[in-house]
C-alpha cells in the first residue's frame, strides 16, 4: 500500500458481466459506493492490466481484475476514545463486535466522534486495516445506527481484502431478528427487489428498477399480537435492505421511523415502553476466517429492549 493511498484489487463477478464499470466495481467492492467509484475512475485512480480506466460507463467483463487506488482522507476528529465494547471474538487479524443500538459505526457529518471507529481505535491500539482510510479504519461493512448486533472489523489490510471479497460474493452468513407489524402471509418467502436511493428523498432507500440487486429470505419464527418475530437471512447486504423489503410486504419493522408507522396494539406497546428504533437485531454472523481459513459463526441474543417488546406483544 502506497503512502496516503490504499490499493484494492477488485475482480468482476460473473453476474456483473456486461454491467457498467462503476456498477460492477461497486458490487465487487462493497466498502465503496458507486458514486465514489465514479469520482475515482474520473480521477485516474482505477486501472486494468496497467492501463487507466477512465470511463465509468464502459462495459465490464467477468473475471477482469481492476486496481482501485483510494486516497486516505484525514479527519482531525477521528481519535481513540474509551467507549465500552462487547467483543464476541478477537485475534490479531479481526474483531467481531456486538454493537448496541444507538452507536454510529464511523465518523461523519453530525457524528464526528463517539462512534464505533473511535472505540475500535482505542481498543485495538492502532491495529486496524487502513483500506477504509482514516475515516473508516477497519470497517468492512456497516449496520444502521439504531440496529443492534454483530459486525466485523479488520485489523490488517489482508484480512480486510479477504472479508471484502466474501461480502462481494455474498458468502457471508447474516441472519437478523426483526419484529414486524402484522403477521406475514405467507409465513416464509423471499423478496428479490433492487434497491437504490429514492429520487424523492435521498435519505431513504427505495425499490428501484435498475438498482442494486437485493434479496432477503424471511421466515416467521413466532406470531404475536398483531405482530411477528421474523428471521431475515440476507443473500445480499444493501443499505436498509431488511427494513425496505419487509415494508414492501406491508409488514414494516416496529419502531421504524422512516419506513413504517405502527398501528393498533403494537403502537400502544411502543409508546408504553418508549421503544423508538427499528426492531432489528443482527443475530448471526458467519464467515471464513480470511487468514486461517476456519469456518466461524457467532450468535447474539436480542438485546433487552427488543426482548421487552417481544414479551409485551406475546399472545
Amino acid at each position: 500500500m502506497d503512502r496516503g493511498v490504499a490499493t484494492i484489487e477488485a475482480t468482476i463477478a460473473p453476474a456483473a458481466d456486461g454491467w457498467r464499470l462503476d456498477r460492477a466495481l461497486a458490487e465487487a467492492v462493497p466498502t465503496l459506493s458507486r458514486e465514489r467509484l465514479k469520482v475515482l475512475i474520473a480521477a485516474g485512480a482505477v486501472s486494468h492490466a496497467g492501463a487507466l480506466a477512465r470511463d465509468p460507463a464502459r462495459r465490464a467483463t467477468a473475471g477482469s481484475i481492476f486496481s482501485v487506488a483510494v486516497p486516505i482522507p484525514t479527519l482531525p476528529h477521528n481519535e481513540a476514545q474509551d467507549i465500552p465494547l462487547v467483543v464476541a471474538y478477537e485475534d490479531e487479524h479481526l474483531i467481531v463486535i456486538d454493537k448496541p443500538a444507538g452507536l454510529v459505526v464511523h465518523p461523519a457529518a453530525g457524528n464526528l466522534d463517539g462512534t464505533l471507529v473511535n472505540a475500535l481505535l482505542h481498543h485495538c491500539r492502532g491495529s486496524l486495516s487502513g483500506i477504509g482510510g482514516v475515516a473508516r479504519p477497519g470497517i468492512v461493512h456497516r449496520i444502521d445506527k439504531d440496529t443492534s448486533g454483530l459486525m466485523i472489523a479488520a485489523k490488517t489490510d489482508r484480512a480486510h481484502e479477504g472479508l471484502a471479497k466474501q461480502f462481494a460474493d455474498h458468502s457471508i452468513e447474516r441472519r437478523y431478528r426483526a419484529i414486524t407489524g402484522g403477521i406475514p402471509r405467507p409465513a416464509e418467502g423471499s423478496v428479490d427487489a433492487p434497491l437504490a436511493r429514492s429520487a424523492q428523498n435521498r435519505k431513504k432507500i427505495a425499490i428501484v428498477p435498475g438498482g442494486k440487486r437485493a434479496v432477503t429470505h424471511y421466515r416467521t419464527l413466532q406470531t404475536l399480537r398483531d405482530a411477528a418475530l421474523v428471521e431475515c437471512r440476507l443473500e445480499t447486504g444493501r443499505t436498509h435492505q431488511v427494513r425496505v423489503h419487509m415494508a414492501s410486504l406491508g409488514h414494516s419493522l416496529l419502531g421504524d421511523p422512516v419506513y413504517g408507522r405502527a398501528k393498533g396494539f403494537p403502537r400502544q406497546v411502543l409508546e408504553t415502553i418508549g421503544f423508538r428504533r427499528q426492531a432489528l437485531h443482527a443475530a448471526r454472523l458467519g464467515f471464513i476466517h480470511p487468514i486461517k481459513g476456519d469456518v466461524m459463526a457467532f450468535d447474539s441474543d436480542m438485546p433487552p429492549d427488543m426482548q421487552e417488546l417481544f414479551s409485551r406483544l406475546h399472545v
